[in-house]
């Protein structure tokens, strides 16, 4: 039987807003969870973790990251991910040269920190003055940073916690190994099954997108990447729908789901909305993140979140907090905000949750 839009949408949103968990666990369902410095009025990542941690509080991640068993890491996104899907892509080889200021530079630093044990690039940079870099957006960076970020990638060093929102980096003490090229294609099928597990069901274009920024993860096994589309495509179940072919896990069943009559204010990174070309089949509107975009240009505000009632999202919500007040503005696609007593009551509840996750 082939499953209506409906359907699909309504799996999307019960498989990723699960029964609320704790953190640790709520990120290993996840599996990775995107981060973005942006606090308005919250980090993104704290913004997705509300919605699936209980009384979750806006940066408890970042205190209790030391006790739980994550990392800090790049996936298809720079993020956190538990330390089983970390372990599927390192040991990270195919780099060819260092960036500058080179391989020398970053072995003093590695050593470095090896022999401080846990350090702030701060003290790196004091200590060795490598001056700055041109750094990917096109603006100058501290060169030590740049080496800093670039021994973690490598696995090199991981971060311990942070300082103000800055990372703290020591040297990573969990050394995995290589292997064999059959157990490289399972950790590839097992990291693109991380992927469909968070963001399923999902657009043939959207998974072939996903499975490309693999070569990100994991640079070293780049010419596989291709094979493992075809490998998922083979093994997933799929359907055709509205002239789109969408893909989600063999275990996923496409049952009819009950919802509840709540509100969400989501994270413009949360996994409900993440993919926009689905999000556009999904609820006929598109929605954009407009805090990179010129002030003049912007249609939705500066970090719109987007609106979920029961199963639909019908608009955004930009959100400030000052002095213990609570300023939430609502934008909907169909023009006006639902009829009736039950929206405006979950929308007064989504108020009261998102006061106490600011609190």
């Amino acid at each position: 039987m082939i499953p209506t839009l409906r359907t699909l949408r309504r799996v999307a949103i019960t498989r990723s807003l699960f029964e609320p968990r704790p953190l640790g666990e709520a990120v290993r369902r996840l599996g990775f969870v995107q981060a973005d410095p942006i606090r308005s009025p919250a980090r993104a990542q704290d913004l997705t973790l509300r919605h699936r941690v209980p009384g979750y509080r806006a940066g408890d991640l970042e205190r209790q990251y030391a006790s739980l068993d994550i990392e800090e890491d790049f996936f298809v996104n720079y993020g956190f991910l538990s330390r089983d899907v970390y372990s599927l892509m390192h040991p990270r080889g195919g780099f060819g040269r260092w960036p500058s200021p080179g391989r020398k530079k970053a072995q003093a630093v590695l050593d470095f920190v090896r022999e401080r044990g846990r350090v702030h690039p701060r003290e790196v940079d004091a200590f060795f003055s490598h001056g700055s870099v041109t750094n990917y957006w096109g603006g100058s960076s501290s060169a030590t940073t740049h080496l800093l970020d670039h021994l973690h990638y490598r696995g090199l060093l991981r971060v311990v916690s942070r300082e103000g929102g800055i990372r703290v980096y020591a040297p990573q003490t969990h050394e995995p190994v290589a292997m064999a090229a059959a157990d490289r294609r399972a950790r590839l099928d097992a990291l693109l099954d991380v992927l469909l597990g968070k963001y399923a069901p999902l657009p043939s274009a959207t998974l072939s997108w996903l499975t490309n920024r693999l070569r990100l993860a994991v640079p070293q096994w780049e010419s596989g990447v291709k094979t493992a589309l075809a490998r998922a495509k083979q093994r997933l179940q799929h359907a055709r729908v509205d002239g789109v072919d969408y893909y989600w896990p063999e275990d996923l069943s496409l049952a009819a789901t009950d919802l509840d009559d709540e509100v969400r204010l989501l994270a413009p990174f949360d996994p409900v909305v993440w993919d926009r070309r689905r999000f556009e089949a999904f609820w006929g509107w598109a929605y954009r993140f407009e805090a990179y975009t010129p002030a003049r240009k912007r249609k939705l505000g500066y970090y719109a979140l987007p609106l979920l009632w029961r199963d639909a999202v019908i608009g955004w919500a930009n959100v400030s907090a000052r002095d213990g007040l609570l300023d939430i503005s609502c934008g909907y696609a169909a023009g006006s905000a639902p009829k009736g007593r039950a929206f405006a009551q979950a929308m007064e509840r989504e108020r009261e949750r998102l006061r106490r996750f600011l609190s």
